[in-house]
């Protein structure tokens, strides 16, 4: 019998948990999910928002993309956390280091995908992860990136340039009702990467509270255009219940209230 898939659905996939070796010698933790019985057609590294404000390997849309793709989409979601974030998996080692240090945690999640010979590797940031991914993400083993709710707090100009001149795809989803930037200045500032796709998503906001369902869409029609979309919003097959009690109070964090650490943008 079909049932709805709710926020705490949890479908059926191959997930473990793994550590990450960052070039400077720190232990990061995440999970893998990959497709149950089958052979992945690309992969999600995801990179969470800001942890000084509740981001964490956790964070609302990573969590469903771990927990719905690899069934839905036949994709492998590697998302971890970055240097000294915590959540229900547990605490990676050092500390926040405003996108500089970060720089590591992108280079262990991309040799890991590599190491595990996992295909097609695509970023998936948001917020401060876009960041980290605009400033460190442009890797020779990356196909390309999907950017949630950029707010281009600690990239430049000349990240921004490498991108352009690498020439990947970068696909920009930024919220009608965003926090930072909205959509046409997000179309202004990425103006300079003529291959960068902005897309408005109308009535969203930051957190994308509401609207998982529709981002994840966006993602797998860049990353798996094969996979049938809009994705089902109902499944018929076996199908578990996570304890999404555990993140409530982090996936509504209130980024708009609290200063935001960083250069500024002006």
């Amino acid at each position: 019998m079909s049932a709805p898939i709710r926020a705490s659905s949890i479908l059926p996939g191959r997930r473990e948990d793994i550590e990450l070796h960052t070039a400077d010698g720190l232990t990061l933790v995440g999970e893998l999910a990959r497709p149950l019985g089958r052979d992945p057609v690309a992969t999600l590294v995801c990179l969470h928002p800001l942890p000084t404000h509740g981001g964490m390997m956790d964070s609302h849309v990573l969590r469903k993309a771990a927990w719905r793709l690899p069934a839905l989409a036949d994709l492998a979601v590697l998302r971890f956390n970055t240097r000294g974030t915590g959540s229900v998996r547990g605490t990676s080692e050092g500390a926040f280091d405003n996108a500089v240090g970060e720089r590591f945690d992108i280079a262990a999640a991309i040799e890991y995908a590599e190491f595990a010979e996992l295909p097609d590797v695509w970023l998936l940031g948001w917020s401060f992860g876009t960041d980290v991914i605009l400033k460190h993400g442009c890797d020779p083993a990356v196909v390309g990136a999907v950017l949630l709710s950029p707010p281009l707090r600690y990239s430049t100009p000349d990240d921004l340039a490498v991108w352009a001149g690498d020439g990947k795809p970068l696909t920009v989803l930024v919220p009608e009702f965003d926090d930072y930037v909205r959509p046409d200045e997000a179309r202004e500032r990425f103006a300079a990467v003529p291959q960068a796709e902005v897309v408005g998503m109308p009535g969203a906001k930051h957190l994308w509270v509401g609207d998982a369902e529709n981002v994840l869409d966006e993602v797998v029609r860049r990353v798996n255009p094969a996979a049938p979309t809009p994705l089902p919003r109902v499944w018929d097959g076996p199908m578990e219940t996570g304890d999404a009690s555990a993140y409530a109070d982090r996936t509504v964090a209130a980024f708009a209230d609290r200063p935001v650490p960083g250069p500024s943008r002006d």
